[in-house]
């Protein structure tokens, strides 16, 4: 295999370069700093850095970490800057900035994700540009952004029995199973297949690779390594050694390994980090470039991450990361499970029962054009403490092309309860119809999840509601956008 001359560079100057594959020449480059509170640092373009400050509030359920909060002062001006959870780079002074994430969630994770040995790490661009070399990334699934539920790289998922808790890593993509294709988000080598591994990149020899049966790992010219997890299938075409190409099919969404249960496809960058182990790399922004690449989309509406609150507390919903061509999104309107509305960019909403609630956003921007997106807020019981709400996981294939008289396959499955149907409401006037997945009893049951189709006959866009709901009356709601075109 060629050698990649990048990984000094990465360790000795922290700064991760993008390189093509013709001359592997750097395109464009941004640097990565991770810092304690009081450290000052000079990036590339003679900007001076310091972090200020970091805040970590705690969840009142698992006592997480969420939406920490960090201030760095670029030459001298003070910025705040939420961590991760599907925040994009900020444009501030003559840089673009993020955080991906804050120390206090390497302290209370039960996994060492991120290789951060300091308060936060700081990623730092150019004023100007794209946030990864435009030709070389793409998007890893043909399918619609936000077709399903999502998983963001630092969200909290679950308590564990030592006290600590699982935190995301990497970007998690609900799909179809068996019907939603992944594809490579890069030009790369194949170095690990199910349980096949290439030579040179065994865990021995200082690589992330850690193969599974449903697992793929590629490698990009960057020296980047790529996880794609929970396959139902691989291509027949992917074997270890082969390269693969930006776009090319890797297999089918499933639910296979350690997936909990629900499909989709778990995507997870793998570099050298300053403090020079292998850590993730937030991708939610070269994700987000690289389907706005493809796609070409008009607007984007964005109301996640979601809540986890006990009852009777209040969340703020906020939709001021959507997106419009245009420029400036002028209608927030939002729709709760309780039949109420709201509207504006942000509204406060109030929950007084158990359950797992969908809520909707709909934009509209300067030119009328309009997309929609979901939120879950789960609402822990305060008297039932033992007991998180159910959920339920829905999904339809085709994303795209969606034509009147063709018919659309939709997948359901509910999460923590077995009693009960789950009930669809397609969003056409047509009768409600009823099915029953498994309730999750068993993880990897091929046949886990209920299956129905569903056929249009006007066009038009649809809000599409499922809800099932447990012995004890808590609701599980998911809610589904579809375009149907003539």
């Amino acid at each position: 295999m060629k050698k990649i001359a990048l990984p000094l560079i990465l360790l000795c100057l922290s700064i991760t370069l993008f390189v093509v594959s013709e001359g592997q020449k750097p395109k464009e480059w941004f640097e990565t700093f991770d810092l304690n509170v009081g450290e000052e640092v000079e990036t590339r373009g003679g900007c001076l850095l310091t972090l200020v400050s970091v805040e970590e509030p705690r969840g009142k359920v698992w006592n997480e970490v969420s939406r920490a909060k960090v201030t760095v002062s670029i030459d001298g001006r003070e910025h705040t800057l939420i961590a991760g959870t599907y925040r994009l780079p900020q444009k501030v002074e003559s840089v673009q900035i993020d955080c991906p994430v804050t120390g206090g969630l390497r302290d209370t994770s039960h996994i060492d994700h991120w290789a951060l040995e300091k308060d936060a790490r700081i990623r730092v661009w150019p004023g100007k540009g794209p946030w990864i070399d435009r030709e070389s990334f793409g998007y890893p699934l043909i399918q619609k952004w936000f077709a399903s539920h999502t998983a963001f790289s630092n969200e909290p998922v679950a308590s564990r029995p030592n006290g600590k808790l699982y935190y995301h890593a990497g970007m998690d993509f609900g799909g179809c199973e068996a019907l939603t294709e992944v594809v490579a988000a890069t030009d790369a080598l194949v170095v690990s297949a199910g349980d096949e591994i290439l030579s040179g990149h065994q865990p021995v020899l200082d690589t992330p690779v850690n193969p599974r049966y449903d697992v793929l790992y590629l490698l990009d010219e960057r020296g980047w390594y790529y996880r794609y997890s929970h396959f139902h299938s691989f291509d027949p075409a992917i074997k270890i050694g082969t390269r693969v190409k930006k776009g090319q099919g890797l297999g089918l969404v499933g639910k296979e390994g350690g997936s909990g249960g629900w499909t989709h496809l778990h995507f997870e960058i793998k570099n050298r980090k300053p403090s020079g182990r292998w850590g993730t790399e937030d991708s939610y922004a070269f994700l987000w470039q690289g389907y706005r690449e493809l796609y070409d989309p008009e607007i984007l509406a964005v109301a996640r991450p979601g809540h986890m609150i006990l009852e009777g507390d209040k969340v703020i919903h906020d939709g001021t990361r959507s997106w419009s061509r245009d420029g400036e999104i002028a209608k927030f309107e939002w729709r709760f499970s309780d039949g109420t509305t709201g509207t504006g960019a942000k509204v406060e909403k109030e929950y007084h029962s158990p359950g797992s609630y969908r809520e909707t956003l709909i934009v509209t921007d300067s030119s009328g054009n309009r997309d929609v997106n979901f939120v879950r807020v789960k609402v822990f019981s305060r008297t039932d403490t033992g007991s998180a709400p159910p959920r339920v996981h829905a999904t339809y294939h085709p994303t795209f092309d969606l034509r009147v008289g063709k018919p659309v396959t939709f997948k359901c499955r509910a999460f923590g309860t077995t009693h009960g149907l789950e009930t669809w409401d397609f969003g056409d006037g047509s009768p409600a119809v009823t099915t029953k997945s498994d309730g999750n009893a068993e993880q990897l049951n091929p046949d886990g999840y209920a299956q129905i189709e569903h056929t249009y006959s006007r066009p038009g866009t649809y809000l599409v509601h499922v809800f099932r709901k447990d012995e004890k009356g808590w609701m599980a709601k998911d809610r589904l956008f579809l375009r149907v075109e003539e």
